[in-house]
């Protein structure tokens, strides 16, 4: 490896050990990390820590480290560890997580410069432990831990020579601590898989001709996605007498409860389960050909790739007015949102958009040139000028 020139990559994501000795990764995030050795001038390692138990990731990948387009190392436990592991690194990019607020002091004190990547704010990371957290004893010990590392989040921040921040709540909340703060949307999507104007005016066709309306959601069947909230807006929509059908993609925990209310509540002739769906092969497609609006019931501002993937089919979203949904549609200028946690709402919302469907004809061409802005490309290579840029500038002002 050459001195000096090495891109560490140290993520929040954790890996497993696979039943044929290799290591358990998500496609997504292997995706990412061989992005960045395709644009890093330099090699490219990622340091992880060892995951023991199961996770709620849909796209899990047993794969050897050898075959990897990047180095894999995991990541020392020590600090004195850590420092030899990534001294002499041009640029070390960590996730913003209580594991490695140390990186900051650990950086400094070996002079490699440290570019944090962050996708919640504060606000966000409360907003999740309401949603998931039904213990009200555990709830506020929660939330105090979460204050309280919120301030060491802050320090580590004025340390690093720059941060990454995944979606507009987080950079609004940092952009003040660190003068280096880089905003980007999140997303899978590469130039290939943009939906075509040919799929698009078919698609026009068909919401115009009066069929009923094509709903969807796709993510994982949890409560911080809002999944437990999907089937109260269906059954508005059917007590407001609007013709939908409404395909429901993934898994989760709250899948099994999903069947049984979809029965209880009648919906079986409008609600459709498909499972986990590849996402190139079948949910992109999917989602471009069938679907005429995206139901996005977040409960909180997480930065979802959900958001520019959809866009990308040429689908616009209606949902919840959470901090990312919000900064989505403030830049996009496309969207309708509705109160947080109130699917009555959401579902007459939707009802009044039923009714002007040339208006959701004209939102799909808007979301689709907001998705070509911000590709996986795009995006990609935004990120990594962003932390040459970085690691330049603290050499730079340390030679001065």
């Amino acid at each position: 490896m050459r001195a000096g020139e090495a891109l560490y990559v140290l993520p929040s994501l954790r890996a497993g050990a696979g039943d044929e000795g290799g290591i358990v990764l998500t496609r997504k995030f292997i995706e990412g990390a061989a992005a960045y050795a395709e644009r890093w001038p330099g090699p490219v390692v990622v340091c992880m820590r060892r995951r023991t138990g199961a996770d709620t990731n849909l796209d899990h990948v047993e794969v050897d480290p050898a075959d990897l387009p990047f180095g894999f190392q995991w990541l020392e436990d020590d600090a004195a560890g850590v420092a030899r592991q990534i001294g002499g690194a041009r640029l070390v990019l960590a996730s913003l997580i209580d594991h490695h607020v140390r990186m900051a002091t650990i950086c400094a004190r070996c002079a490699v410069p440290l570019v944090y990547v962050s996708e919640y704010c504060l606000q966000t990371r409360r907003q999740i432990i309401r949603a998931e957290t039904a213990n009200p004893l555990l709830r506020w010990r929660r939330q105090w831990w979460t204050m309280r590392i919120e301030r060491q989040f802050e320090q580590a921040l004025r340390l690093a020579a720059g941060v990454q921040c995944n979606g507009t709540p987080v950079h609004d909340a940092y952009q003040n601590v660190n003068p280096s703060a880089l905003l980007y949307f999140d997303s899978r999507v590469r130039r290939d898989m943009l939906a075509t104007p040919e799929v698009l005016e078919q698609r026009t066709r068909e919401l115009l001709d009066g069929r009923p309306l094509r709903l969807a959601f796709s993510g994982r069947l949890i409560r911080m996605k809002g999944a437990d909230h999907l089937l109260p807006v269906a059954a508005g929509l059917k007590r407001l007498g609007v013709p939908f059908t409404m395909d429901i993609c993934g898994g989760g925990p709250l899948l099994d409860t999903l069947k049984l209310r979809i029965l209880r509540l009648g919906l079986a002739d409008r609600v459709r389960l498909r499972g986990v769906l590849d996402f190139r092969r079948e949910l992109m497609p999917f989602i471009t050909r069938h679907v005429d609006l995206f139901v996005c019931c977040h409960r909180q501002g997480d930065p979802s790739c959900t958001y520019l993937e959809t866009m990308a089919c040429g689908t616009p979203i209606a949902g919840y007015d959470n901090g990312a949904a919000r900064g989505i549609v403030k830049h996009s200028t496309v969207g309708w949102l509705s109160a947080l946690d109130r699917p009555r709402e959401l579902a007459q919302r939707i009802a009044r958009l039923d009714d002007d469907r040339s208006h959701l004809a004209d939102a799909a061409e808007t979301a689709l040139a907001f998705a070509r802005r911000h590709t996986f490309e795009e995006t990609m290579q935004r990120r990594v000028d962003h932390m040459i840029e970085c690691s330049d500038r603290q050499k730079l002002s340390a030679a001065s």
